[in-house]
């Protein structure tokens, strides 16, 4: 018998990308496409995941978990490590014992690996649901991390915790202007709908996986840029300390690092500038925040590079990557009525360039993860 269900969106990253494991500044917004949980318990002390992406459920002895993981997680698929990873993360960090056994089936419509974090949702919403079951009183901010502890160690994937606290803390008509180091955030009102703008999210159909070595090896980079620096995290670098850290490093280390330095500035920026001049005159920072991706972080691909120039050639206000990178989606910030248009302008340059046709749907910021029924 269903005990309820709870549900988490994904999200978009309006502005801030790999800065997060820098202990930066981030701009996120929940969108509202979610990943569903029903939960049902059970008699036993054994937890079942099942999911409408994989036909066979996975079933193990709750104190199994930590045997399991983090180092013998390839005992279950992939997509089970999620939602068992946030089981065992929650049970390590609360050292609850006896927790009632659990049945978790488990649906999405948060479109996979198109860099809006459907594993944030999935990770979000069994966590919010276990932790309403198992009575672990554990916060929203606390839930956030439990998310990226299993993302990091029980799926492997080192990510920072960007996905998870703008999956947890979504508002309607509103960012999340974290600070990642902190984890202080602040509601940001967006104001696209009094201006009349859209965002539109141009999923390439490139799938990329975090837990393979490209993003690890721009996580290690920026580490060793921070060691060179003397300083905990990138995050303590401004942009005057670019041209000492340029003497110092090598040039694809000081890249990493000029891209995650100027990131966090343009977060800063876009957050006063939505403040003040409005959502109309954050275009130029989300264009130099794609080429810094481009060029400097060499994160994007030929289908990112083609739906951002693609969507500006068509009248969009601003566009860049959104997501780690290596595919997935870009946005872009458009006017209500130029929609159309710049869905047929990306649409037709994928054609012509051979790529496979592109997804193309706006989003809408939306509220956070929590109990539905």
């Amino acid at each position: 018998m269903t005990t309820g269900t709870w549900s988490a969106p994904g999200r978009v990253n309006l502005i801030g990308e790999h800065t997060d494991y820098n202990e930066g500044f981030v701009l996120p917004f929940a969108i509202e496409y979610r990943t569903s949980v029903a939960l049902a318990t059970r008699d036993d002390a054994r937890i079942r995941v099942s999911s409408s992406f994989d036909p066979e459920p996975v079933e193990v002895a709750i104190a199994d978990l930590a045997e399991i993981f983090p180092d013998g997680r390839d005992q279950v698929p992939e997509w089970a490590r999620y939602p068992l990873g946030v089981a065992w993360a929650l049970l390590q960090a609360t050292g609850a014992d006896a927790v009632a056994g659990v049945e978790l089936a488990i649906t999405s419509d948060v479109p996979i690996g198109a860099g809006l974090s459907s594993s944030a949702a999935i990770e979000g919403a069994t966590a919010s649901a276990l932790n309403d079951v198992w009575e672990l009183g554990l916060d929203r901010v606390a839930l956030a991390r439990i998310g990226r502890t299993a993302e990091n160690e029980a799926v492997g994937a080192p990510t920072g915790i960007m996905d998870q606290m703008a999956s947890m803390l979504g508002r309607e008509d509103a960012a999340i202007f974290l600070d990642c180091r902190s984890l202080d955030a602040q509601v940001v009102d967006l104001g696209f709908a009094a201006a009349g703008l859209e965002l539109l999210v141009m999923d390439t159909h490139v799938t990329h996986a975090h837990s393979t070595g490209g993003y690890g090896e721009r996580r290690a980079a920026c580490e060793r840029g921070a060691e060179i620096m003397g300083v905990p995290a990138l995050r303590d670098l401004t942009p005057e300390d670019l041209p000492r850290a340029q003497e110092l490093m090598d040039d694809v280390t000081f890249r990493r690092v000029r891209h995650v330095v100027t990131e966090d500035q343009r977060v800063l920026d876009t957050v006063a500038i939505l403040a003040g001049s409005g959502p109309e005159a954050i275009g130029p920072l989300l264009l130099a925040s794609h080429a810094s991706m481009r060029d400097d972080f060499e994160i994007s691909v030929p289908e990112l590079d083609t739906a951002v120039e693609a969507a500006m050639a068509a009248g969009a206000i601003g566009a860049r990557m959104t997501g780690g990178g290596f595919g997935g989606a870009a946005i872009a910030l458009v006017r209500h009525a130029d929609v159309p248009a710049v869905t047929d302008a990306v649409t037709a340059a994928f054609a012509d360039r051979g790529f496979s046709a592109p997804n193309i749907f706006t989003v809408l910021p939306s509220a956070g993860a929590g109990r539905d029924a």
